[in-house]
Parts: structure tokens; sequence; C-alpha cells
């Protein structure tokens, strides 16, 4: 099966004319660390998608909620069998541009790096800080054609608007701004690090977000970042611990869910944002 340049796969052949009545797909999402388990999606079908990068992280799952199509993704695979590091961020992206979507939701777990930001308040960031150093692919654009891309804002307003009235709606802490520094991992920071990015003002600290938000600019997708701080990373009186992160994962869960599915419906069907004509003026 074919659709928009990608190949695919149904795990289930049973249901290949459903799976071709649903597409294009419209919203992604991206199950981050702890959030594997894309319950909210209605009558759930399977696919594996092939791209030119390779294999993306896991199949696609695809369905409705509340009468909106959407493609989710385990980001670490699941089990989470995939360190940060060597995710294929391009598969992934392009997996959900070949499947038609257009706006991607991105919750995943980070490091609390400020005392005003609780472990386990969300926190819709507008700004990210690579701290990744080029050591993941993050273009499309390699060579014969040269795209510059503008990413002085590189999380979706109109996306982001649409998540923070969301967290208020359902009474969910949250922080409405803040800055993701991403680091490469898989290791967390040395205490040096951690009390750096703390002095510069940064909120939380991940692995994920670069290159995905970039790589969805590129493919002139939505795109907006849920942190979900697990712990206070290490300038905390206490070094991260991998059962207290899992914990808090497991406690805040549910409201991860809820947010999504909340936010879903609510996404406009018309944009209002520049994010889907990136390349009009980037091209050379």
């Amino acid at each position: 099966m074919r659709y928009k340049g990608c190949s695919f796969v149904p795990i289930d052949f049973e249901q290949r004319e459903a799976i071709q009545e649903m597409l294009p797909i419209e919203i992604g999402v991206i199950g981050g660390s702890g959030n594997y388990d894309p319950t909210f999606v209605e009558n759930p079908m399977e696919l594996k998608v092939h791209t030119p990068y390779g294999a993306p992280s896991d199949h696609f799952i695809i369905g409705k909620v509340k009468d909106r199509k959407v493609a989710f993704l385990a980001r670490h695979g699941r089990g989470h069998v995939i360190p940060p590091h060597k995710i294929n961020f391009r598969a992934n992206i392009w997996g959900f541009k070949a499947l038609g979507v257009t706006r991607i939701l991105s919750p995943g777990a980070c490091g609390s790096l400020q005392e005003d930001i609780p472990v386990g308040e969300f926190v819709i960031c507008d700004q990210i800080f690579d701290r990744t150093f080029g050591r993941r692919a993050d273009t499309f654009f390699e060579g014969g054609v040269v795209a510059h891309i503008p990413f002085q804002d590189p999380m979706c307003p109109e996306l982001r608007n649409v998540i923070i009235q969301s967290c208020k709606d359902l009474g969910l802490k949250h922080h409405s701004e803040g800055t993701y520094v991403c680091i490469n991992g898989p290791r967390f920071s040395t205490k040096a690090e951690s009390l750096f990015y703390r002095k510069m003002g940064f909120s939380v600290v991940g692995m994920t977000v670069y290159p995905e938000a970039i790589l969805a600019r590129e493919a002139e997708i939505c795109f907006a970042s849920i942190a979900m701080p697990t712990d206070k990373d290490v300038h905390g009186d206490e070094p991260v611990d991998i059962a207290v992160i899992l914990e808090t994962m497991r406690k805040n869960i549910e409201n991860v869910r809820k947010l999504i599915f909340d936010v879903i419906p609510k996404i406009p069907k018309e944009h209002s944002c520049d994010c889907g004509h990136a390349l009009d003026t980037s091209m050379i």
C-alpha cells in the first residue's frame, strides 16, 4: 500500500480498506517516556511504515479521537527500547508527513531546572536551546536543494494556545512558556551542567525535542511540546533516580491522556499560523 510517497503494511490485513478510508491523517501524537499506550484512540489500526530514512521508532497506530483522525507513535518504541540519541527522528517525522499529518503534539518527560516548576506540572515551552552538538541528523536538506528554515519561534503558536487553554479548562497546573534545553543523552547532566542551565534561566532539560521540532518545521507540520517534569535534575538535593522518575510518570500519565484527549478536538481545522508555509521563503 502507498500514500504520498509512503509505503506501509497493515499489521491486520483485514483492515486494509478501513485504513485507506482513514487517509489522510490530520493530527500526530508522539508518545514519550511512559506514554506508550494510545488508549485515547478509538478503533485503533496498526501500520508498519517504510521511509527513505529507514524504520520509524515503532508501528504507527491510527484511529479517531472525537471524530478527528489521529496517528500515534511511541518515540522510544513500545517498551522503551530506543535511547534518545539513537531515535530515527527523520523517519518518524517523514512517516507522519507521508500519512498526511499537519499537526504534531509531542508530550515527553524532562527534568525541572527551576524552583517555581514543581515536579508533575506541565510546561508548554515556547523556546528550545540545542545542546546536542550536531550528533543527530537534523535536516532533510543535505544537498541538491538547500533550505534555511526560519526557526526563531520553534513551537507552533496556534497549537500552544490550544494546549494552554485545555490546561486551564481541565484545571491542570501548568506554565504557559519556558525554554527546553535539549541534551544528547542518554546520560543525565553533570551537576555543573545542570547548575549552568539553571543559571541561564532555562526551564526544563530533556533529550528529544530537538531535532523533532526542526524536522517538523522543515516538513511544514505544526509542532508543540508538552514537557512533563519528573525530577529536579541534579541541581536539587537528590541525584536523578530512575525509580522516582517512573513513579512520577505513573502518577501523571492520566493527566497527560486527559490533556491530549481534550486538546485534539479543539485544534482548528483551518490554520492561522505560518508553519505550513515554512518553505515558501526558505529554498535556495
